[in-house]
């Protein structure tokens, strides 16, 4: 492997020391049409072999743009495809380093028929081993699908390009006045990229991802916790807003992995560990705090279109790993908006069916207002959460107790009102009135919270859940 080239210098920065061991060194283009046999293509413009992460094996394919501009002939589709069989024979992660001008015209079908075979590999391994998109260069056309076909996706900040169609080809649209191609549009807009920053972090949060991750869908994912398993937080009290601060909190060394945090903002993803196990996290978010902790943002605390997908795809790959998901619940309901209500109900159905459909160990907290069937889709029992613990504080129920007072006793004057709104939030949205009905477990101390949800998944460590004998679902 050249040691010069950007492809094997990401490589290298990626993976554990002198790892790397390349598979298809000598492979080059076979093509001879359009003046293709004159031009040397070594390794046919990918790098591709396998190393370790922190010890944990990987394989890696790293496109070469000073190779006919990194573009993808039959060749190279071909050793990204050996790859996935490899891996998929050994059960571990692969990671895609992009950066390719796209297909390579002068091969035509050839390279039209290996670009689909990368496409049915890709289908094959999805949930069975971790597949990590990281875009360099360009990634347009064709080749855009590459990540939206894989679990996660990273992109460099500055020179990355992600697009199916260039943005100057969008009716009415040019790159100055909307830039649909760079990492700003699709990790806010799109939803597609996970992690946003440069070359360096990007693969740094690679090797931290990884780590998070089980090697396929048969291993486990876990490591020695070197954290106190009954440490108190009395300040998580305070984070009911912000949850990606309570998720850093009740965290193993308070290390909270966020992905997609650009993207639908009023709902948070992402990974941490409980007493060494990884665990991966879905909760609702009402506010942005900067690094003094004050609020520099206010977010409805809604359920929205982007933020259910969002969630449901995140659980999806949680269900297909075996990791457990743990949920914060603070929600009123869902998002009122004219562009809501072309897809909130559809997305809803989406998150819901999630929730329901898997198998894996699922814990509810419910840390502020839990209202209406927002509150049902966001994990709660009656969909299958195994256990549902609540802060003293919370409230569950259909709705706030004033709005509740007003439709009930329309009519009635002021004092009726308020007395029957105060009744009403002792009867029907306290966490006592849930607990005596079963429908919370436990109600704990938020600054317990860390203790109980780690007691949760060790029982629960063992579970075993069959579903209905079917292909698959529908929704």
């Amino acid at each position: 492997m050249s040691t010069t080239s950007k492809a094997s210098q990401r490589i290298a920065a990626l993976l554990d020391d002198n790892s790397f061991v390349e598979i298809g060194g000598l492979v080059t283009a076979r093509a001879t049409d359009f003046n293709m046999k004159p031009n040397e293509t070594p390794s046919d413009g990918c790098i591709t072999g396998y190393g370790v992460i922190d010890g944990n094996l990987v394989y890696v394919y790293s496109q070469d743009s000073s190779v006919m501009n990194g573009t993808i002939g039959e060749m190279h589709a071909k050793k990204i495809s050996k790859l996935y069989d490899l891996a998929m024979k050994t059960g571990a992660p692969v990671i895609g380093l992009i950066d390719s001008a796209g297909l390579r015209l002068q091969e035509a079908t050839d390279a039209l028929e290996a670009f689909g075979e990368i496409y049915l590999k890709q289908t094959l391994a999805s949930g069975v081993i971790p597949q990590i998109t990281a875009i360099f260069g360009t990634c347009g056309g064709g080749l855009g699908l590459f990540p939206t076909m894989t679990d996660f996706t990273f992109m460099e900040e500055k020179n990355a390009k992600l697009f199916v169609n260039a943005p100057n080809a969008l009716d009415g649209n040019e790159v100055s006045k909307c830039n649909t191609a760079a990492a700003a549009f699709q990790a806010e807009e799109a939803g597609i990229v996970d992690v946003v920053a440069d070359e360096a972090t990007i693969l740094s949060q690679i090797r931290a991802l990884v780590g998070f991750l089980p090697a396929n869908n048969e291993e486990d994912a876990l490591i020695d916790c070197t954290d106190d398993l009954n440490r108190v937080n009395p300040e998580i009290a305070g984070c009911v807003g912000d949850t990606t601060v309570a998720l850093s909190i009740l965290a193993d060394n308070n290390y909270f992995f966020e992905v997609k945090a650009g993207y639908a903002k009023n709902m948070v993803t992402g990974f941490i560990r409980l007493d060494g196990v990884t665990v991966g996290c879905v909760a609702n978010r009402a506010e942005i705090l900067d690094e003094e902790g004050k609020v520099a943002e206010k977010l409805d605390a809604v359920l929205s279109k982007k933020g259910c997908e969002k969630a449901a795809d995140f659980v999806n790959f949680c269900d297909a790993f075996g990791i457990p998901v743990l949920t914060l619940t603070n929600v009123k309901g869902y998002e009122a908006t004219v562009c809501s209500e072309k897809g909130i109900a559809k997305a809803a159905a989406k998150l819901t069916y999630a929730f329901a459909n898997a198998t894996v160990p699922k814990v509810n907290v419910v840390i502020g207002k839990a209202y209406g069937t927002a509150y049902t889709v966001m994990n709660s029992k009656a969909i299958g959460a195994d256990l549902c613990l609540a802060w003293p504080n919370a409230e569950i129920g259909t709705m706030d107790s004033k709005l509740a007072a007003k439709i009930m006793y329309e009519g009635q004057g002021a004092d009726v009102i308020n007395e029957k709104a105060a009744e009403y939030e002792a009867l029907a949205l306290s966490v006592t009135s849930a607990a005596k009905r079963g429908y919370v477990d436990q109600v704990v101390e938020a600054a317990d919270t860390r203790k109980y949800v780690i007691g949760a998944f060790e029982m629960l460590f063992t579970k075993r859940e069959d579903r209905p004998a079917k292909k698959h679902g529908t929704v």
